[in-house]
């Protein structure tokens, strides 16, 4: 039964909110290691329990836990989402979600090892140019620079796993690219994820709700709008080499039709000479 009105408009409202719910939720469950242990450093920092050792300890477990889990968790829930922005919205979110996350499972696990190792190099980077070694503060603050970028570039590292077939090197190497070459887009994700995550703060039951899907849905509408631009870019490339192409073929058809031409001719004069000669001897 398909409501109208009013209430249609409630019953879609409604839907897509479970929908949003149901993959965040999803997600969540994929992720818990990773959640029960930054819970955990969370409630350590709030309450001033545990020393310098056991967030240490903490920072390591993040770093190990993060690349099997909250990676591939996040490639489904954009392989989900991809769905959605595409305008397949009838697919069923637990089905496509893991298909997303065994399909893509071995590219994000790499991608976030990478990522992790990446992130921690350049964080102990930036902490140690920046407040130990006063002499290289515009050493730190380059390298801070770098970290935001490779950060940004994760928006296209998950877009990419699940909308292309590529081979993990090429996966990494657009991801970095695309980045550099249209950073307004890739930049105006992360803004709008900065403001969902500040709402997010201010009411935290968003986070279990709403949150990382809703971040999802933006990084992968900005990747799939630019996807879209450059598919016409190189269309129209396409069609402009083919007319010159076309062109080309024309004007060389008609160089010969002109050079076939001038051999009609020059053979009507030679003929013509040997008439006039034979007609000459005849007189």
């Amino acid at each position: 039964m398909e409501f109208k009105g009013a209430m249609g408009g409630l019953y879609r409202v409604t839907e897509w909110i479970s929908r949003i719910a149901f993959s965040n939720i999803l997600w969540a469950i994929c992720s818990i290691p990773f959640l029960f242990v930054l819970l955990t450093k969370f409630m350590l920092t709030g309450a001033d329990a545990g020393g310098a050792n056991e967030q240490i300890t903490l920072n390591w477990v993040l770093g190990v836990v993060t690349p099997f889990t909250v990676f591939p968790a996040t490639s489904a829930l954009f392989t989900v989402v991809r769905k959605w922005v595409m305008g397949n919205t009838d697919v069923g979110t637990f089905k496509t979600f893991f298909q997303g996350y065994k399909e893509n499972y071995k590219k994000s696990m790499l991608g976030g090892i990478i990522y992790t190792i990446l992130f921690a190099v350049m964080y102990v980077d930036v902490t140690v140019y920046m407040t130990q070694m006063a002499n290289f503060r515009l050493v730190g603050i380059l390298m801070l620079v770098l970290m935001i970028i490779v950060f940004v570039s994760l928006f296209n590292f998950f877009s990419i796993v699940v909308h292309y077939q590529m081979t993990f090197k090429e996966v990494m190497t657009n991801s970095i690219l695309l980045t550099i070459a249209r950073p307004f887009r890739v930049f105006s994700t992360l803004i709008g994820a900065g403001v969902i995550l500040y709402i997010g703060l201010r009411y935290p039951v968003l986070y279990v709700l709403c949150v990382p899907t809703l971040i999802s849905m933006l990084a992968f509408f900005n990747f799939y709008a630019t996807y879209n631009k450059l598919q016409l870019q190189v269309e129209k490339k396409k069609q402009e080499e083919l007319a010159a192409q076309e062109a080309a073929e024309e004007e060389a058809r008609r160089q010969a039709e002109a050079d076939d031409d001038d051999d009609d001719d020059d053979d009507d004069d030679y003929e013509t000479k040997e008439w006039n000669e034979q007609t000459k001897k005849s007189e």
